[in-house]
């Protein structure tokens, strides 16, 4: 592979909402600094804004404020939530929102003028090309330098600190080694570990982006990063077989929950976003399913409103309604709980962080899905992490000089090996491929680790055979070879999947209690117990994972205590 060196004072890793927003705080506040972003797609159409979306979720609307965010998500989290950051954010939601309107996003108006809301904290808008809108605004920024189709796989430290990073092209066979003074990590949370709702060639129609393979996670962990809450999985309640998102039918049509014997059912498992997948999956296993969203008789202008909200962010719905002959109004919408993810825009799971977004490893920091301890960030909120952690990150670069290049060289060199090693010809032949040891690792953790098989039940005995069976796969993967640049995204992919797998399977095995029981069920104690309020954290040292436990912050700051 061609070797080539790059030096940046701040690199961010993911392309991103938060990614973007990062790259674009730092260049306004300090057009001087170097800024770049390296993203394994292209910023153009990369990411969970990729398809679109037609709301955004976190925004303080008219009589509400930071504080009633603040419960509302504590209370749709059970508790374990990290104060600091959740206001932090919050505080940031609305001029966000304002940002991309000035960046030519179209938020939909009211009769008064005022930004449409639809419900408490949400407005509507026409985003169907936001994401090349933030990808634009990138781009009118002389110190910001997009890197597009390179994947990186490594975090290169240096005592402790982190100096860059490594990775390489997609397209052609070139190694990249990139040394910088601040790193801000702004990648996806992890897709694809348990088996998904559709098989076979319809497996990417998942509902969280199937290429967020949890990259930026492993990288820390490996690095020795500290991890939060990686057991608050995330199961989205969707629509059936386009696992298109079911909010749009409940907030903007105002449809209720039914199970198949018509009745109204959310009430007796709660409106928050656990309990709504519970009352579902319980309706079913207890053989009152199907359940769906009651949309029969509903008027013909929400049809049309149904219709053009999920052309702006999952047409397969709009389009399976055109193909029914039968509008939302003449039939109910089925729904159907995807596999569990780790996302940390919806739930607490990611680096530990302290108020301004630093992780634990000096030089590095968290924002967007990958950031732990604020759940529900939607749009705004990974835009606002991203806005805090480059002023932080500026902030800090006088403290944080290059690492000599001579120094940073060897660090990458072992790096390069390991990418070299792969694409080189083996004398025998691998006895599986990348795919096929990607479906033994999700029916690994469908059947043995609460996934949907199984109701998304668990216990202990289920969770000892999980963490054997994913820890024989890394034999067969170490064999794994690849033809090209695509072929070896693959294998890294697969290798990052399998570093989050092993760290939610000692989160999972720690909290000994079910907290959130739509996201999944721990039938050696199925309660909750309030000795388990506090946060489940790990670092990887010497090979293992070290499991400790934090208490609740319900202070305004935080700083990282060793």
């Amino acid at each position: 592979m061609k070797k080539q060196f790059l030096t940046t004072d701040i690199l961010v890793v993911g392309g991103g909402t938060a990614g973007c927003y990062a790259a674009i705080t730092a260049a306004r506040l300090a057009p001087d600094t170097s800024i770049l972003i390296v993203e394994k797609a292209n910023v153009e159409r990369s990411g969970c804004l990729a398809a679109g979306v037609n709301a955004l979720n976190a925004y303080i609307t008219e009589g509400q404020s930071t504080r009633d965010y603040l419960e509302f998500v504590r209370r749709d989290a059970e508790g374990i939530i990290r104060d600091d950051l959740v206001l932090t954010m919050a505080e940031r939601f609305n001029e966000t929102a304002e940002d991309l309107e000035r960046m030519g996003l179209v938020i939909q108006k009211d009769k008064n003028g005022n930004y449409a809301a639809r419900g408490r904290h949400n407005i509507r808008i026409n985003g169907e090309n936001i994401k090349p809108i933030l990808a634009a605004e990138t781009r009118r920024y002389e110190n910001i330098h997009i890197l597009n189709h390179v994947n990186l796989t490594e975090l290169l430290t240096e005592n402790g600190r982190v100096i860059g990073a490594a990775g390489f092209s997609v397209t052609d066979e070139t190694a990249y080694a990139i040394s910088a003074r601040a790193v801000i990590v702004a990648t996806g949370g992890a897709a694809g570990l348990y088996r998904p709702n559709n098989p076979g060639f319809s497996r990417h129609k998942m509902w969280y982006p199937p290429f967020n393979t949890g990259a930026g996670y492993a990288m820390g962990i490996r690095a020795g990063a500290e991890m939060t809450s990686f057991e608050m999985r995330f199961v989205a309640q969707r629509c059936k077989d386009t696992i298109a998102p079911t909010g749009t039918i409940a907030l903007g049509a105002g449809a209720r929950e039914i199970n198949a014997l018509g009745e109204v059912f959310e009430e007796r498992y709660g409106l928050s976003t656990s309990g709504r997948a519970y009352g579902a999956a319980n309706e079913a296993r207890e053989g009152r399913g199907p359940c769906f969203l009651r949309t029969q008789g509903i008027s013909p202008e929400q049809d049309g409103d149904l219709l053009k909200a999920y052309l702006n962010m999952a047409p397969a719905q709009t389009l399976k309604w055109i193909e029914s002959g039968k509008p939302p109004s003449a039939q109910n919408v089925e729904v159907e709980g995807t596999e569990p993810y780790i996302v940390g825009g919806h739930t607490g799971s990611g680096y530990w962080v302290d108020t301004a977004r630093r992780t634990t490893l000096p030089g590095l920091y968290a924002a967007g899905d990958v950031s732990g301890g604020a759940p529900k960030k939607f749009v705004t909120g990974a835009l606002a992490e991203g806005s805090i952690a480059a002023e932080t990150a500026l902030a800090d670069l006088k403290a944080l000089p290059h690492i000599p290049e001579s120094a940073f060289g060897e660090k990458a060199k072992n790096v390069f090996d390991g990418y070299e090693t792969r694409l080189a010809p083996s004398d025998e032949e691998p006895l599986f491929d990348v795919f096929a040891l990607e479906e033994a690792m999700q029916k690994i953790m469908d059947e043995y680790a609460g996934g949907i098989r199984t109701g998304y039940r668990y216990n202990e005995n289920q969770l000892s055979v999980a963490e054997e069976r994913i820890a024989s796969l890394a034999g067969p993967v170490e064999n794994l070879r690849a033809r090209d640049g695509n072929g070896l995204v693959r294998i890294y992919e697969l290798i990052d999947r399998l570093t989050v797998c092993r760290v939610l399977l000692a989160h999972m095995r720690e909290r000994k209690e079910t907290r959130w029981p739509g996201f999944g069920i721990h039938t050696g104690y199925p309660k909750v117990d309030e000795q388990q309020e506090n946060y489940v954290n790990s670092k990887l040292a010497d090979g293992r994972i070290k499991i400790f436990r934090r208490a609740l912050v319900r202070e305004n700051t935080y700083e990282h205590t060793h």
